[in-house]
């Protein structure tokens, strides 16, 4: 039964394989991913897991695969970071396990009869197969799949002392991690739906060093080029994939592999405690976005530039940490701006086995426990301005902005109600001049009124500047007044400036949360096919 789940499925998809293949293979357009016509193809993806102790992705067990599958694309991912361990391609005693000798030697008896229900015909296939097989039905939905290494030896992920951070630590030897790529590359070698693989998922701990990066990073592209020239390479840094400064003054040696090169960077709230996000929200908000420019978004700038992908972010999605909710309007502000591809951390809501424990929850997770719904579809309704593409190959002209509120996700728009806030495929166009914010192609300026309202006049007395050390308060020139707004179709006012003194400095400490007056000028192509 297994072997004819895969037969029919292999058929289904070589019948649809001219409309998978409209956009693939990608390769790279200076900053860009783009498709074989050289129109920008953006990365708006989730990451799925299957390097975890069962080898098999995870909610197979509460839900039928084509359920799962059709989430996807209904919460709007158009791509999934698909994880998996090399000892379950390198060594016999994992990759010969099925399904079901998998969940048994794990004394799993719930999931296998979850299995028995919802994806029965997944237990007879080998872990190998049944990883093919969610491949196969994500192609069938049109969903492109970056395939990520994710670990060595099958289990949670990560800490600097679980012996799967880097080359040479107890589960990492660095020729069975070639081994791993390569047979995984030519496994996938001619699937419609995989456009890349992601080399190692944060590499960390203390044997961690550049000399070595360089050396088995550049054997790791190479092998997987070498194999499948046509999959994106997407090369991943050191410290938990948040630092690849070192490139400024030495590139990694293999050229751009033929344009198929691309570098990853991972940014969660990790590493400040709670009180200093609340306290002081607008520079620790400058202070983390200063960091993820120097040490891997520098990459989309300069003489030679390549794409990078944000593979992992996220927040818990309960909405109960203060942490993660100030420190995501940071991060979409700054993803907006950049306009980099992207993975969110994470797809399951909960897990078959994790760290000793089965049937965990994932309160990262997009699903909900049961996988039945999204956790929180509002808070995927604030990814929608980083979903567009606003930018892409061959950017010139004069530069237009839409003005976005990354508290809500949503953009200042001017319509008969006035100026709100609206949906950011809709949002208006505005262009900078010195302290002017016009109105695209109007002569009509952003203006501030005595009563606190906002307005669009021809007369354009309001100068605005940037203010806070976040650069996301929009302050009236030579006032203590900002721009604020708050929720759907609500009105765009001028307030107070929020945790700001009288020169818009920032205050030491502030109770307040500024963020209601976070906006973000984002540069948009306006009338390009990218």
């Amino acid at each position: 039964m297994a072997s004819k789940f895969i037969i029919t499925s292999f058929w289904v998809l070589l019948f649809l394989l001219p409309q998978l293949c409209r956009s693939i293979p990608l390769s790279t357009d200076s900053r860009w991913i783009v498709d074989q016509q050289g129109r920008r193809v953006k990365l708006t993806c989730t990451n799925w897991v299957t390097h975890n102790e069962p080898m098999v992705a995870e909610g197979l067990e509460k839900k039928p695969v084509s359920y799962i599958v059709r989430m996807i694309r209904l919460t709007g991912f158009n791509c999934v970071r698909f994880t998996w361990p090399t000892y379950m391609f390198t060594r016999p005693g994992y990759r010969n396990l099925t399904v079901a000798d998998s969940l048994d030697r794990l004394s799993l008896p719930e999931a296998k009869a979850g299995f028995e229900i919802n994806n029965p015909l997944f237990l007879n296939m080998t872990v190998v197969e049944a990883h093919k097989a969610v491949v196969d039905q994500l192609g069938l939905a049109g969903i492109m799949v970056v395939i990520d290494n994710h670990v060595s030896y099958p289990k949670w992920c990560c800490s600097n002392d679980d012996g799967n951070g880097f080359f040479g630590d107890e589960f990492f030897d660095p020729d069975e991690w070639v081994k791993g790529l390569t047979t995984v590359a030519r496994r996938y070698h001619s699937h419609p739906a995989v456009i890349g693989m992601s080399l190692r998922n944060e590499l960390r701990g203390n044997r961690q060093n550049p000399i070595d990066w360089y050396k088995f990073m550049a054997e790791g592209a190479t092998a997987v080029h070498r194999e499948s020239p046509n999959f994106l390479v997407i090369v991943s840094g050191l410290f938990f994939d948040t630092k690849l400064n070192f490139l400024q003054s030495n590139p990694l040696d293999v050229g751009n592999l033929n344009k198929k090169l691309v570098y990853e960077g991972h940014w969660y709230s990790f590493g400040y405690p709670q009180e200093q996000w609340t306290n002081q929200t607008n520079s620790l908000c400058a202070e983390v976005s200063r960091n993820a420019r120097d040490n891997f978004l520098f990459l989309t700038t300069g003489k030679n530039p390549f794409p990078v992908f944000l593979s992992e972010f996220g927040i818990d999605q309960r909405g109960v940490n203060e942490r993660d909710n100030r420190y995501i309007s940071c991060l979409l502000a700054t993803v907006a701006e950049f306009d980099v591809d992207w993975a969110l951390w994470t797809l399951q809501g909960s897990y078959i086995f994790r760290q000793n424990q089965s049937n965990m929850e994932e309160a990262y997770g997009v699903m909900d426990f049961n996988w039945d719904k999204p956790r929180n579809p509002s808070f995927l309704a604030r990814l929608q301005m980083i979903r567009q593409t606003n930018q892409g190959p061959g950017m010139n002209g004069p530069k237009n902005y839409r003005i976005f509120h990354p508290q809500t996700g949503l953009c200042v728009s001017v319509g008969r109600i006035g100026i709100f806030l609206g949906e950011c495929t809709q949002g208006s166009i505005w262009r900078q001049n010195g302290g002017e914010i016009t109105l695209a192609n109007t002569g009509l300026c952003l203006s501030a009124a005595e009563d606190g309202a906002v307005r669009v006049l021809s007369n354009c007395k309001t100068k605005w500047v940037q203010a806070s050390s976040s650069k996301l308060q929009l302050a009236v020139d030579g006032g203590n007044l900002c721009l604020e707004g708050s929720e759907f179709r609500s009105g765009v006012v001028v307030n107070k400036c929020l945790c700001l003194d009288k020169n818009l400095a920032d205050l030491e400490t502030c109770s307040e949360n500024p963020q209601t007056q976070w906006f973000k000028l984002v540069p948009v192509q306006i009338g390009r096919s990218f």
